[in-house]
């Protein structure tokens, strides 16, 4: 099947703005201390229609993309020309974020001058994709943390996830906490975003298993540390899953940690891994080595491109990212039983920036 990016019609005008939201509390997890997001919009306009996408990062990713990609991506240029365009500036990290964004846009667009939903362009694997909220921040009161998770159980969203690593002797207060509230029926996840050492997650892993039956261990070391995640996924506890892979940019990126064995699950992030092309081409390397494939934030987009995916667990629904989607966009799906199940009924990914709401947190 032709990707969006094969076609070579190319487009009218590309515009790209960044805007900075601040969060609504100071946040943090185990190795980062943050109090705002920025997201970077492309719109591709052509035929009177606009294709919009969108990537999390710095606002120095809407300049790259008027200065390197603006104007191959209107010459109609595919997804491998526009990946050569980034060589010199370097792929890895804010070229493939800028990449990601545009291609997310002429999926979009393309989609959009089909007068057709985005899912129908793409090979229909599931009708919807199970999520699990995210966000339990290290910096949050043991009273937030319940109100959080205790909410998205409320929503019917039966797995949860909680960052750690930041303060070890407080993580078990957090963790009692969040048990407590979820209840023994909802899968509790933990993420220590690369927080420890080898034999300190290894021991940690057996205490999120044992005392608050964790089932998700993600990132336990850095996830460049391919031995040591190796090391974790031969020796945590059965049942305690070890997942990484959301600082995957290139596809080499993935092939490494699939061939070193170092994840049960691996994770992508569709505004970071080169847009819904790259994410299917990811969700071919889960395929063909056996495990499934995780989708990491930026939900509103997520859930339509891992319809298209088949060995597919579930999507990140992360606090930040749905409330910065929910602020700027119409059109944004709402949780039911579990899952994001894309609106047939509305052409693209049938998201609409509120051009008005969105000026006000321009970067």
């Amino acid at each position: 099947m032709a990707t969006a990016l094969e076609h070579r019609a190319g487009v009218d005008s590309v515009d790209v703005a960044a805007y900075t939201i601040p969060t609504d509390e100071p946040e943090s997890d185990g190795t980062a201390e943050w109090d705002s997001t920025t997201i970077v919009v492309v719109e591709l306009h052509t035929q009177g229609q606009t294709g919009l996408g969108y990537t999390y990062g710095d606002a120095a990713i809407a300049e790259l993309i008027r200065s390197r990609l603006a104007e191959p991506v209107r010459r109609g240029a595919s997804w491998r020309e526009l990946g050569a365009e980034l060589r010199n500036v370097g792929r890895p990290g804010l070229g493939w974020m800028a990449l990601s964004a545009v291609d997310i846009a002429l999926w979009d667009l393309r989609a959009r001058l089909l007068d057709a939903p985005l899912v129908a362009l793409l090979p229909g694997e599931h009708e919807q994709v199970p999520i699990y909220g995210s966000g339990g921040f290290c910096s949050y009161s043991l009273d937030r943390i319940r109100e959080q998770l205790g909410g998205w159980v409320e929503q019917g969203i039966p797995r949860v996830k909680m960052k750690v690593g930041r303060d070890p002797l407080q993580d078990p207060s957090r963790l009692d906490a969040a048990r407590e509230t979820v209840g023994d029926e909802t899968e509790l996840y933990v993420d220590a975003n690369g927080a420890f050492q080898r034999k300190e997650a290894l021991a940690w892993a057996e205490r999120y298993a044992s005392e608050w039956g964790a089932s998700w261990f993600e990132e336990p070391v850095s996830s460049a540390d391919l031995e040591g995640l190796r090391l974790l996924r031969d020796r945590a506890p059965a049942g305690l899953d070890i997942a990484a892979g959301e600082y995957g940019f290139v596809l080499r990126d993935f092939l490494n940690l699939l061939q070193a064995g170092a994840v049960d699950c691996l994770q992508a992030d569709i505004t970071r891994c080169g847009g819904i092309t790259g994410l299917l081409k990811v969700a071919g390397l889960c395929e063909a080595h056996g495990l499934e494939l995780s989708g990491h934030c930026a939900p509103q987009i997520s859930a339509h491109a891992l319809t298209a995916v088949g060995p597919l667990r579930h999507l990140e629904y992360f606090h930040d990212h749905d409330r910065v989607e929910r602020l700027l966009f119409d059109g944004c799906l709402d949780p039911a039983s579990g899952a994001l199940r894309p609106d047939p009924s509305r052409p693209g990914h049938g998201l609409e920036l509120r051009r008005q709401d969105a000026e006000r947190y321009a970067a």
